[in-house]
């Protein structure tokens, strides 16, 4: 098969643990090209291990971009991350180095290639008191003012959606327009798909099931344990991404002494295996331009791609 030219980005997605930093860095070191994270809980420094970031070993033979650069206290919605790889491409087509974006988060990659609605930043003081508002009233009291005032949104979000929800209610309070006004005219997408290679790494599910158990026990043998610590220590909302991340709310409940770390690593991992399906049956139903193969396939296919558009 002859591969197309003027590629300007490699997209490589697929599930938790199938692989995907190895063959970006092994990419990158063999066409001089830099690793953009596209995963959205790696953006995150304060969660290195738990979110398998790069190792520093991979780091020092790659360039690396959006790893690590954002607080744990900041909520990194899609559009701040689209900005960031926005200055990232830009940053290595000066340079004239192929871009590898590299991650398991489908929005990230619909964004890319799809766009994205041009919602403003919702200011803190509006997003904190309607999240105290949940804690205090319930999703179904927010539900019902959504209703009242945002009818389409209240229709089209499920009663319990405890992250739409809220979200709609955040728009609407800071913006007074609807969110579907703003989904309406969004930002345009940063790359086409006639221009980018794009593989879903599939790897056998029993093997992936047991290569998300063995890691997960590794980074807890690493200090997975010791950042979740420094993590809570810091009483951050319980509602940001970092809080949510996978296997940090198993790790919180064994801090707290209310499960041993047996259980929590139990926990850790079943709920990881759950997130790699989904991961699975997303990408298949929201993004069918991306090839699936296997890791060892996806490896070959790129290995023969030309280094940098001419």
């Amino acid at each position: 098969m002859t591969e197309r030219p003027h590629v300007r980005a490699v997209l490589i997605a697929g599930p938790t643990a199938s692989g995907k930093s190895v063959l970006a860095v092994d990419l990158a070191r063999a066409t001089g090209g830099v690793v953009i994270n596209a995963d959205s809980m790696q953006v995150y420094r304060d969660l290195r291990i738990l979110t398998a970031r790069p190792t520093p070993d991979q780091e020092a033979q790659a360039a690396h971009r959006l790893y690590g650069h954002v607080d744990a206290a900041v909520n990194c919605s899609v559009g701040i991350w689209l900005e960031d790889a926005r200055n990232a491409l830009a940053e290595a087509e000066r340079e004239r180095r192929m871009s590898i974006f590299v991650g398991g988060t489908g929005l990230y990659f619909k964004a890319l290639l799809r766009g994205l609605s041009a919602i403003p930043p919702v200011p803190p003081d509006i997003r904190d008191a309607i999240r105290a508002r949940l804690e205090r009233d319930g999703i179904e009291a927010l539900h019902r003012e959504l209703n009242a005032r945002d009818p389409v949104a209240g229709a089209r979000l499920k009663p319990r959606d405890r992250a739409r929800i809220p979200r709609a209610l955040e728009v609407l309070e800071a913006t007074g327009k609807p969110i579907g006004e703003w989904h309406a005219h969004g930002l345009p997408p940063l790359l086409q798909t006639e221009e980018v290679r794009a593989v879903f790494l599939a790897p056998d599910r029993a093997e992936l099931q047991e290569r998300i158990d063995r890691r997960f026990a590794a980074m807890l043998a690493s200090g997975a344990l010791d950042e979740v610590a420094a993590l809570a220590s810091r009483r951050l909302d319980p509602m940001l991404p970092a809080m949510k991340a996978l296997g940090v709310p198993p790790l919180l409940r064994h801090l707290r002494g209310e499960i041993s770390l047996d259980e929590a690593r139990t926990l850790g991992s079943a709920e990881t295996r759950q997130y790699a399906k989904r991961q699975f049956t997303w990408f298949r139903h929201q993004l069918p331009e991306f090839a699936w193969m296997s890791p060892a396939e996806a490896a070959d296919r790129l290995r023969r791609m030309p280094s940098m558009r001419t």
